[in-house]
């Protein structure tokens, strides 16, 4: 079977490199196509376009880089033709996914959706570009999947894929040695998010409160494709793409708000989130957004697990302050996580995404 993938956010990527690993496994023909990262790349070499050139974030970025997000989707319709998969897949990106979507169905195509858009949260509109264009969603969050259903979509829950990519994580031994990191200094981890905005935004806030702690070492955990350049910082060590060892071996972390806020209680690490953006993002956001918390850890749970510091009460003091009480009472956290463990099961979300994947092509 051919199985044509779209993820274009770095998340994404790591999530389509472990569906095309089952899919493999089940379907030693697969032929893929895709637009990916470096960990998709990883399982297949027939990348159309890398992620580095697709992750426009914020009214104004996606205003300035219109002409090339409309380029990239006139030429995807063009590739998916000429390719002619058997199964079209997409990963969350909804912005550029949903019109793809529309597309592929008009033409014929079966389309697979994995991870859905949040639109619980907001443009909750898409519910019916997703019920008109979409012939199986695979949701992530254990309460998607009776959202969807009010609104007679066909929706599975798969269970969080990071359960997964947590428990296969194959840790550094040597952590510090290799990192030239005090084996005596306990370690607050700072990861700042994977966009350029985010690191701009909120890093400098994050290495603010590292002189209130003389006796921890602050190290930032660096993803790609950026570079050491790219973040706004001299003396804080940055360790690239190295985010589970720097939290496997961390007392405490701050971090903005996304997934990574669920890959560190996944580790049971004590956490602080935070985020800021531009002013205007954040106001239009807070007018149409539904929910009452922005981290992964709070929205499952359905309860302020973890503190969430946003725009103006992202602050180094109010950094420091909540930081300050985590490292001191670290129990009532960890306690939370559990709950939140417990809500995701035990699923193997790779797995049975690739089994509906395979239902849907052969129908």
């Amino acid at each position: 079977m051919k199985y044509y993938i779209i993820a274009g956010e770095v998340s994404g990527d790591l999530h389509g490199s472990y569906l095309m690993q089952s899919i493999k496994e089940k379907d030693p023909s697969a032929r893929f196509r895709y637009w990916g990262g470096d960990k998709m790349l990883e399982q297949d070499p027939n990348i159309v376009k890398h992620i580095s050139k697709l992750a426009f974030m914020g009214l104004v970025e996606v205003l300035k880089n219109l002409r090339t997000i409309l380029k990239n989707i006139a030429f995807c319709k063009r590739d998916i033709s000429d390719f002619n998969p058997d199964v079209l897949v997409l990963i969350d990106y909804p912005g550029f996914n949903l019109k793809i979507a529309q597309y592929a169905k008009k033409k014929g195509y079966k389309v697979a959706y994995y991870i859905a858009p949040q639109v619980w949260a907001w443009k909750e509109s898409r519910v019916k570009q997703i019920k008109k264009f979409v012939d199986r969603l695979m949701v992530i969050l254990p309460f998607e999947k009776d959202f969807f259903m009010r609104h007679g979509v066909n929706a599975s829950f798969v269970g969080h894929p990071l359960s997964v990519v947590v428990n296969d994580y194959n840790y550094q031994d040597d952590f510090h040695t290799a990192n030239n990191l005090d084996p005596a200094k306990p370690i607050i981890a700072l990861l700042p998010g994977s966009r350029s905005q985010e690191i701009q935004q909120v890093l400098p806030d994050m290495i603010k409160v590292s002189d209130a702690f003389p006796n921890f070492q602050f190290v930032i955990a660096g993803v790609h494709p950026h570079k050491f350049s790219d973040y706004p910082v001299s003396a804080i060590p940055i360790i690239f793409n190295q985010t589970y060892d720097v939290l496997k071996n961390a007392d405490a972390a701050i971090v903005t708000s996304g997934t990574a806020t669920l890959e560190t209680a996944l580790h049971k690490i004590p956490q602080v989130v935070v985020y800021k953006g531009s002013w205007l993002l954040y106001i239009v956001a807070k007018s149409i957004l539904k929910i009452r918390y922005i981290s992964l850890v709070n929205l499952i749970a359905d309860a302020p697990v973890v503190e969430e510091l946003i725009q103006k009460d992202c602050t180094p003091h109010n950094i420091e302050l909540a930081l300050r009480n985590i490292l001191q009472q670290p129990s009532g956290i960890l306690n939370s996580y559990s709950q939140v463990v417990d809500k995701l099961g035990q699923k193997n979300a790779p797995d049975l995404a690739a089994n509906i994947i395979l239902d849907l092509s052969k129908s």
